[in-house]
Parts: structure tokens; C-alpha cells; sequence
């Protein structure tokens, strides 16, 4: 925010309104421990907003408008919906430990698997051993277990998810059946969150936003997991419009940090 500020040729004192977006704030104890942080940093009349990342990444696709369901997929995963009345409702997005599958660290957590399977006798062959290897620049199977417990973080983990794809696009049956489960969880989730909020209406076919984020969703491959979500998703619910944001999820906080700002004006 600094940083911002000062290429802005801005200071604390001129801004009128501040929102944070941030993975990892799930509960209301979280947004008060921020919005003190925040409290110290500027002066009492700006308006301070804090939000998990998803709002933000919902908001970059409806350009500030909350309402519908947005989708992250990327290290993480997290579906987040707003119903126009400002319910909310999430799925997923508790973390590799308690899930995330579909996430890029569940796609190749699940593919470094395989090729340990493969290696022991436990599983099928596949092309994802070949690959992985070469990708990381080692000799043998059994290299991966000090390979992956030598810095176990999850961005490290996710950053395979492209070789994955490439194995399936290339026709292995069990990079392909990674895939096709990540869909299916992915989808999961967005139907849990549109089925808690009703957001298809009473018939299952009302109108709503579907906002899909993040490295695992992007286009233009032939094995394109964001597009295979959205063919789930409106299998169920024909009414989801599903949208790629145009702009970076921090131009949906500042859109959520002027709309805050304008509403608590009014006041």
C-alpha cells in the first residue's frame, strides 16, 4: 500500500477508503484483527473494508457488483457466492490438508503420487514418471520423495500442474483421470455454494455470475479445465453466465473500496 501511495504521488491522509482482500480471512475474528492493523496505519474517516481474496476475485469479473459465484483455482481453491440481499456462502478452500482437490497443489500432489505407485508396482504406468522427472531435472522415482520433502510448499508442488495437462493432452489415462476428477470437485464446490444460496432461483435456471479464477481455469488448451467446469455447472444450472475477469482481482478491491466507501457515505 505504500508503495502504492507513493507512485501515486498519494499519502495516508487521501485516501478515503481501503479494502483488503486476503487468503485466510474465514472468520469475523480475522477481519478484526486486519481492520486494527489497518486503524493504526490511517486516519479515523477512511473507510476500512476487509474481505477474503475471493470477494475481491468475484468482484473482478462483475466489476464490483457482489453477487453470483466465483471460483479460484490456482495453488488453492475456494468457491465464494453472494445472493443479491448480501447472504454469502463458501466451499472448499480449507487448505491441502482438509482437501482443496482441484486445486493446483491437489492436481500434482495426486500426479507425484501416481509415479511413486507407478515406480513401486502399486499402480499403472504412466507418462506423467517421464515427464515429471525430466521437468525436474532427475534421474529416477525414487529421487522424488527427498525432492518433495526438501521444501514441501504448496506454490512448488502446484507449479507441475502444466505437466500434468500436457500428459493428458498427449492421451496418458492417468494424467487424464487426475483431470477429470479435479473437474468434478471444482464443480462440486461452485454447485454447493449456488445450492446453499439459491442463486439459480427456485426452478434451478435463474440468472447468475460465474467467475473463474486463477492459473488451473485458463484457456487456450486443448485440455481446457475451466471450460470443462463450466459444461458441469450448467448441465445443472443453464442459467450460470461464466466469465473470465478482464482486470486483475486487486482492481475488484479497489471497485469493492469505492462502493463501500459511497454506501457508508450515505449514512
Amino acid at each position: 500500500m505504500a508503495e502504492a501511495l507513493l507512485k501515486s504521488g498519494s499519502n495516508h491522509s487521501s485516501v478515503r477508503a481501503v479494502c483488503l482482500a486476503v487468503s485466510g480471512v474465514n472468520h469475523p475474528t480475522d477481519q478484526q484483527r486486519i481492520l486494527a492493523w489497518l486503524k493504526e496505519m490511517f486516519p479515523s474517516h477512511v473507510k476500512l473494508l476487509v474481505q477474503n481474496d475471493a470477494v475481491a476475485a468475484l468482484a473482478s469479473g462483475t466489476l464490483g457488483k457482489l453477487h453470483g459465484c466465483v471460483l479460484i483455482a490456482g495453488t488453492g481453491t475456494i468457491a465464494y457466492g453472494f445472493t443479491e440481499d448480501g447472504r454469502e456462502a463458501r466451499a472448499a478452500g480449507a487448505g491441502p490438508v482438509l482437501g482443496d482437490l482441484g486445486s493446483g497443489y491437489g492436481i500434482a500432489k495426486q500426479a507425484l503420487t501416481a509415479v511413486v505407485r507407478a515406480y513401486d508396482g502399486r499402480g499403472p504406468q504412466t507418462m506423467l514418471t517421464q515427464s515429471i522427472l525430466q521437468s525436474l531435472h532427475i534421474f529416477s522415482a525414487d529421487e522424488l520423495i527427498g525432492w518433495t520433502y526438501a521444501d514441501p510448499s504448496w506454490a512448488r508442488i502446484a507449479a507441475l500442474v502444466p505437466v500434468v495437462v500436457s500428459c493428458a493432452e498427449a492421451g496418458d489415462q492417468v494424467a487424464n483421470k487426475i483431470l477429470q476428477d479435479s473437474v468434478q470437485e471444482l464443480a462440486a464446490s461452485v454447485k454447493a455454494v449456488v445450492q446453499r444460496l439459491s442463486l439459480s432461483g427456485e426452478d434451478g435456471k435463474g440468472s447468475f455470475p460465474l467467475v473463474m479464477v486463477g492459473g488451473v481455469l485458463e484457456a487456450n488448451k486443448k485440455w481446457d479445465i475451466g471450460k470443462e467446469v463450466a459444461t458441469f455447472v450448467l448441465k445443472d444450472y443453464p442459467g450460470a453466465h461464466p466469465i473470465r475477469p478482464k482486470v486483475e482481482p486487486a482492481v475488484g478491491a479497489a471497485l469493492l473500496a469505492w462502493n463501500f466507501y459511497l454506501r457508508e457515505s450515505e449514512k
